[in-house]
């Protein structure tokens, strides 16, 4: 694992050397790299005094290290228009780090630690490099959100430590823990995914925040609280039989809320926004059945959607760059202008909807099986879940590329073949990792 750390870190002077190509092949060269170090197959492996893993979190670097080499390839402009693109990589940077150690320790406090420090360079891109005054509202949202919610979680970390005498996953004694350390310990992931009533940070975060931004909190942070949710389901885990139907019946109906949310939206970030907390909602009710089916295809969906939500708000900001606005009312008839960006939008609008061939589908079918043996009458939300996302997918879609252009549309510039390479890089593990299924369920 020191190995891979100083390889991250020799990233350092490409940054000072400003060189935006050598460095996203630098982040692809960490990529490969990791995939060929280690393989956590079915077991819990401590690979070092601090640090260990399984197939769970070897998953979840993977679509981290993806992703962050995606968002240096998106922020062209950053470089292009000298807009502080060295302290720029260097968020980027520090980014990277603290959430690969976050998938990668196994001390809850470590965890803990690093799961909030990811937070201050996501607060920076919004503040320093996102588009409208609002964005300084929209960070402070995102920030007092997450921290507020992890302040119990921290408390309740330091009783554990005093009672068991450990803070290794599986080694923390459980036996006395009751509702309150089940609320205390869920909470503060529940607001990070987020779940429905919770939510109000994260529309406001992604409309604001720049496209590298938008990656990041649809790619990963998302997800960082699912995977605190699998790590935490490790020891309290009978707590969760007596009262994760009430979290269940929240996602399940904030799922067909949002879903319907989503279909009032004349921004087109703000609808794959809400889109995300509908299928976050989604991941939320397959970890609380906490059985093989949920937690499978709780990672499943949650690669899934980090890939193809990535994918979206690529798609929004390459029109957003040459329109100027996300508005659907501007952003009419676009295959005129760029009729190839056509196909990427309705292969990843699909892809949204669950089609075939995709992680999502795979993810949605475990989870459909997953919540209809924990209870009969989940079929009645999740029957109008499925029909809303494909409604509002093709709601989507067919306004952006159908239908009459707007007549202020009168200099258009063609698509980059750098942007082409940006959405195939989404679209490739997508719909390819779909026939390696086995990866994502062995680890159980």
């Amino acid at each position: 694992m020191m190995s891979f750390i100083f390889f991250l870190l020799g990233l350092i002077p490409l940054i000072f050397c400003n060189l935006y190509w050598l460095c996203i092949v630098y982040f692809f060269f960490c990529l490969f790299y990791y995939i060929n170090s280690f393989w956590f197959i079915d077991f819990f492996s401590c690979i070092s005094y601090n640090f260990g893993g399984d197939c769970l979190s070897y998953c979840m670097v993977f679509l981290n290290l993806w992703i962050i080499s995606l968002m240096v390839l998106a922020s062209f402009l950053v470089f292009k228009f000298s807009n502080n693109s060295l302290y720029f990589l260097y968020i980027l940077f520090f980014l990277c780090i603290f959430l690969v150690f976050s998938f990668i320790v196994f001390d809850l406090f470590m965890f803990y630690l690093f799961f909030e420090s990811s937070l201050i360079p996501t607060f920076l891109l919004i503040f320093g490099w996102g588009y409208q005054p609002e964005r300084l509202t929209a960070s402070y949202y995102l920030l007092f959100y997450t921290l507020l919610a992890s302040l119990p979680l921290l408390v309740v970390i330091f009783n554990v430590s005093y009672v068991s005498g450990t803070l290794f996953y599986f080694l923390i004694d459980y036996s006395f823990f009751d509702f309150y350390y089940f609320f205390f310990f869920t909470f503060a992931f529940l607001v990070s995914m987020p779940m429905i009533f919770f939510h109000f940070w994260l529309p406001s975060a992604h409309v604001e925040a720049p496209i590298s931004g938008s990656m990041i909190l649809a790619g990963v942070l998302l997800k960082l609280g699912g995977y605190g949710l699998i790590r935490v389901f490790t020891f309290i885990y009978s707590s969760c039989f007596y009262w994760g139907y009430l979290i269940i019946g929240m996602s399940l109906y904030g799922c067909v809320l949002v879903g319907v949310l989503c279909l009032y939206q004349f921004d087109i970030k703000s609808l794959i926004a809400y889109s995300s907390v509908s299928h976050m909602g989604l991941v939320i009710c397959g970890i609380f059945t906490f059985n093989t089916w949920g937690l499978c295809g709780s990672l499943v969906l949650m690669i899934g959607h980090g890939l193809c939500s990535s994918g979206l708000f690529c798609l929004a900001n390459i029109i957003y760059e040459r329109v100027g606005s996300r508005s659907f009312l501007v952003n009419k008839g676009l295959i005129s202008f760029m009729p190839s960006m056509a196909l990427f939008w309705f292969i990843l609008s699909c892809n949204n909807m669950a089609s075939p061939m995709s992680l999502n589908l795979l993810g949605e079918i475990l989870l459909i099986n997953s919540l209809m043996g924990w209870g009969w009458f989940c079929f009645l939300f999740l029957g109008f879940s499925s029909f809303l996302s494909c409604c509002y997918s093709v709601y989507m879609y067919s306004y952006v590329y159908h239908g009459l252009y707007y007549s202020g549309l009168l200099d258009f510039s063609s698509v980059k073949c750098r942007e082409y390479f940006l959405i195939f890089f989404h679209l490739f593990p997508l719909n390819v990792l779909f026939m390696k299924s086995d990866i994502f369920v062995i680890w159980f």
